[in-house]
């Protein structure tokens, strides 16, 4: 694009088109409402939704979603939705359906068409065969009188006054009410199937709550030499070596079977500098903190969080069932494991 041309451009828009273009997003986003509160008023005396997610819970197999043009990519979404929340599901495009991919679906699947005409050609082509192999066929559809919706097992209506598009072309209203039916499905189909948090993070192992819900101690805790402890006996200064080169900011203090007694940190020693006069002569077990707080290897490191955050200290010792020391952990390494 020429500079002139872009001037040319930025000076059309002016005030006037300015308002215009914002009347349009409001009569846009107001229909589109208006759409979702017919169809939410709609389906108080409409038993499909009902039939469909019972169809829908019971499925032995997957749910296969299948629509093209918009439908196609509302379709995606839908399944995706879906498939995150409990209820396998994949997305298969009719037009490569009719090739091949009809192989994907097996007669104990459920099949979401979706067409807001019901007469699209590519779905119509390939539903008599998902019948005959005794597949449970849903449509969503803007016609209820519609081919497709006359094939269905159960029809959802979609259908809407107007589109958005000041033509009443362009699917606009009647995708999101489409989209806005299948989440509502997704999210009865979760609650009756007992979706929990964990279950979520499961197939979420990459994003921010996998990683609080999925994560535990013994995948971030310090182990081994990396370990700082020393015994009650330890002079002091022998314990600040331990605290230096484990760079932890403390050392836990154990007894004879290596279980914690106590910890001793450097904000502790901050606080000791004006009180004491000889720290070669100090040993540990008498300045230590006793009865550290501590958490197990198999806790979530979210609980760890939690502790911390409540005790307001930044280190914490890992103890097995028998109460030795087998791990330590620092804010940081949560904050690196990205738990926090």
């Amino acid at each position: 694009m020429s500079v002139t041309h872009e001037k040319t451009m930025l000076k059309a828009f002016d005030a006037t088109t300015a308002s215009r273009a914002l009347k349009l997003a409001r009569e846009t986003l107001q229909i589109e409402a208006d759409a979702l509160t017919a169809l939410h008023d709609r389906l108080a005396t409409d038993e499909s939704v009902g039939k469909a997610v019972s169809l829908l819970l019971n499925c032995k197999g997957r749910v296969v979603v299948s629509g093209i043009g918009k439908s196609g990519h509302i379709g995606r979404k839908i399944a995706a939705t879906l498939a995150s929340t409990g209820t396998p599901a994949l997305f298969v495009h009719p037009a490569e359906a009719a090739h091949g991919d009809l192989g994907m679906v097996t007669p104990e699947d459920a099949f979401i068409a979706i067409s807001y005409s019901g007469e699209s050609t590519e779905l119509m082509a390939i539903l008599p065969v998902v019948k005959r192999m005794g597949g449970v066929v849903i449509s969503m559809t803007g016609k209820p009188e519609s081919s497709l919706a006359k094939l269905a097992d159960v029809h959802l209506d979609v259908s809407v006054a107007k589109e958005a598009c000041p033509m009443n072309l362009a699917p606009t209203a009647s995708t999101t009410v489409t989209l806005a039916l299948g989440d509502a499905i997704a999210v009865a189909l979760l609650d009756l199937r007992g979706f929990k948090e964990e279950d979520f993070a499961r197939s979420h192992p990459g994003g921010a709550l996998g990683r609080r819900l999925l994560t535990h101690v013994r995948d971030i805790m310090r182990q081994g030499d990396a370990i700082p402890a020393v015994t009650a006996d330890t002079r002091l200064p022998d314990a600040l070596m331990q605290i230096t080169q484990k760079g932890m900011g403390m050392t836990a203090v154990v007894d004879a079977q290596y279980r914690p007694v106590g910890v001793f940190t450097d904000g502790d020693l901050r606080r000791m500098i004006d009180k004491v006069q000889d720290f070669s002569k100090v040993v540990i077990g008498d300045v230590m903190h006793a009865n550290p707080r501590t958490i197990g290897p198999d806790k979530l490191a979210v609980d760890a969080v939690a502790v911390m955050e409540e005790y307001r200290i930044n280190q914490m010792l890992v103890v097995d069932e028998d109460g030795k020391l087998v791990g330590a952990l620092h804010i940081h390494d949560l904050t690196r494991a990205k738990v926090i």
